[in-house]
């Protein structure tokens, strides 16, 4: 009826493209862009691969030895050679952040080989077919308008934003949320550029481990105020000790 609120698309009912048109609009009356809404959105279809992905995650139950074991011996010389590469950078990032190299290479290793493996799903497709999806449309609904704030914000085209199944985003996945939270331009050409640019993805993720209280020259080993705030990149209690495992090693590292 005329002059009733704009109701939320509702998830799971009615066609995709229906619910597309709708969030359209929602976005719209969010303030973003009829630019960023259209390059970001038209064409967008529903992607049964992800949905069947999303169904059958599989609960993660490694011990910390077998995913240890698995992920830092093949991953050690060549985070130990980015960690003299890219130097100059981490000292600026660690004054900066606070937060040292050995840790922001072990998490930049584990999660994309060092930029290798970013992912190949279109994001904005993933997070649509996500957000359609009655599971957790919810936060996906979140997650695809920072998407389109991310367009609006110059940072990626929708073409470039590629990456895991469910969204995330970058050499070491951040969501949209957390990329518009945390992202910086730390190469200074304009740009936050999580795809490219590896002093932003470095110093992004410092960013992103300082605002949840790391403290600086101190141990991140598991039981320390420094490892809780690794488990906030991470849930899983074998994949925080992994990280900081690794960081340990490349501390070592000749």
């Amino acid at each position: 009826m005329p002059g009733a609120p704009t109701l939320a698309a509702s998830c799971g009912t009615g066609s995709f493209q229906t619910w597309l048109d709708e969030f359209k609009n929602e976005a719209a009356a969010k303030g973003i862009s009829q630019v960023a809404i259209a390059s970001g959105l038209s064409g967008v279809t529903l992607d049964q691969g992800v949905l069947s992905r999303d169904r059958s995650q599989r609960v993660f139950n490694q011990s910390f030895e077998e995913f240890s074991g698995r992920m830092v011996p093949p991953r050690l010389a060549r985070g130990a050679n980015l960690m003299k590469q890219y130097g100059s950078a981490l000292a600026r990032i660690e004054q900066s952040y606070g937060v040292p190299g050995e840790v922001l290479v072990a998490i930049w290793g584990l999660e994309t080989d060092y930029g290798v493996n970013i992912g190949k799903f279109p994001t904005i497709r993933s997070l649509a077919t996500l957000a359609y999806d009655c599971r957790r449309s919810e936060m996906f609904r979140a997650e695809l308008l920072d998407a389109l704030r991310i367009v609006e914000r110059g940072d990626l085209a929708p073409s470039e934003m590629r990456g895991a199944w469910a969204g995330e985003i970058g050499q070491t996945q951040f969501m949209p949320s957390s990329y518009l939270k945390f992202a910086v331009d730390f190469d200074g050409n304009g740009r936050r550029d999580l795809l490219r640019s590896a002093p932003d993805v470095l110093a992004s993720t410092a960013n992103y481990l300082a605002s949840y209280g790391w403290q600086r020259g101190k141990e991140w080993e598991p039981g320390s105020a420094n490892f809780a705030v690794i488990q906030q990149w991470n849930k899983s209690e074998v994949y925080a000790r992994t990280i900081a495992f690794f960081a340990s090693q490349l501390s070592h590292a000749p």
